[in-house]
């Protein structure tokens, strides 16, 4: 057994795991059903709650705590509530609005809120007590931190580099989760720009543990029981994956993002802002394109996120993949000889035979 084993095992132990798995939160595609159905199949389901209102965050905790005993986690996003000034969202406007008219929209126009409330949300898992709060875009302060200790939250942040890990370190965290460059979806990097912090899960995790000195989860690329073992052997206490997630039954996702997530190639994915105004890995489409090339006119996070979703919306009832956000890892070709539409369970039984096939290659090495 390599020497990392003794942390991995700690990790699945402390949460009752089968195998050292965590699946990613991911806002819309890993809904409550998701959640509890890898819970209950021994892994540790996460639910993406940055997008919910505060009361449907609470409403979303409670159907999973009725549809398992196991632990869970919550994930909230970090954010500046500050609200943008109205020459900013006109001027994303400008470029949205002709691809509203694409799908019979009316031009957009500032909103009353750009996000649900982060500091209500907040509130909303001191009261409801989750087994695990993570948190990604920022870094909470040693108060929040401690509060969420004392209501029995285990409490883990998101870093891309280790500057970011040391400072959820020195906020409290009780473990890290690696984002390397390969994952999909969402950016957390909030030291520096996100372009410089590109690094791959395989770089990233051992810095992150000599580091820190605190447990880290692995994401980024992770699609299979040779990646979980993969990161294991780097040291890490568990894989989080999220794109391999994202074809079960249980997935939030539309059908249009399906049918790219089954034929899109290894280079088919970019890091773009375009869509919502934060650095994300998603497959190639005309609207990152077309935004792109007027990146000028690109708000910040939650702004432009706020004013795409609509005709985001749109394209999905049309069945239009090029106007949706298709959020993906660079591991996501590696998922398609499961097919479609396999239940969240199976995919962690999967798993758990994979990974341990790998770890018994892994002892015969010389």
């Amino acid at each position: 057994m390599s020497p990392a084993s003794p942390s991995a095992v700690s990790f699945a132990e402390r949460f009752g795991l089968r195998l050292p798995l965590v699946q990613a939160p991911m806002l819309g595609a890993s809904p409550a059903a998701m959640v509890a159905a890898v819970s209950n199949a021994g892994a540790l389901g996460s639910l993406g709650g940055a997008g919910l209102a505060p009361e449907r965050l609470a409403a979303e905790i409670e159907t999973i705590r009725a549809a398992t005993a196991r632990a869970f986690a919550v994930n909230l996003f970090v954010l500046d509530q500050a609200r943008p000034d109205e020459a900013t969202v006109r001027r994303a406007l400008a470029a949205i609005d002709p691809l509203r008219a694409r799908f019979g929209l009316a031009p957009g126009a500032p909103l009353a809120r750009y996000a649900p409330d982060a500091e209500a949300q907040l509130e909303v898992l001191f009261a409801a007590r989750v087994p695990i709060a993570s948190f990604t875009f920022g870094v909470l302060s040693a108060a929040q931190v401690q509060r969420l200790h004392a209501a029995g939250c285990y409490v883990i942040g998101t870093a891309t580099h280790v500057a970011e890990g040391i400072a959820w370190r020195d906020a409290g965290a009780d473990a890290i989760c690696a984002q390397g460059a390969e994952a999909g979806g969402h950016r957390g990097t909030f030291i520096g720009r996100a372009e410089d912090a590109l690094i791959g899960t395989m770089a990233l995790v051992p810095q992150l543990i000599d580091a820190t000195g605190l447990p880290v989860l692995a994401a980024g690329g992770i699609m299979d029981g040779r990646g979980i073992a993969a990161a294991i052997a780097l040291g890490a206490q568990a894989a989080q994956l999220g794109t391999a997630f994202l074809a079960c039954a249980e997935s939030g996702i539309s059908q249009p993002w399906r049918e790219q997530l089954a034929s899109a190639g290894d280079t088919a994915t970019v890091v773009t802002d375009a869509i919502s105004g934060r650095h994300a890995r998603g497959i190639r489409n005309a609207m990152i394109s077309t935004l792109s090339a007027q990146a000028e006119t690109i708000a910040p996070y939650p702004v432009q996120n706020a004013l795409t979703q609509e005709l985001r919306q749109a394209a999905g009832r049309a069945g239009d993949a090029d106007y949706l956000s298709l959020w993906s890892g660079q591991g996501g070709p590696l998922g398609r000889r499961r097919g479609q539409g396999l239940p969240a369970a199976a995919l962690v039984e999967a798993l758990d035979d994979e990974w341990r096939e790998a770890r018994t290659c892994f002892a015969k090495l010389p």
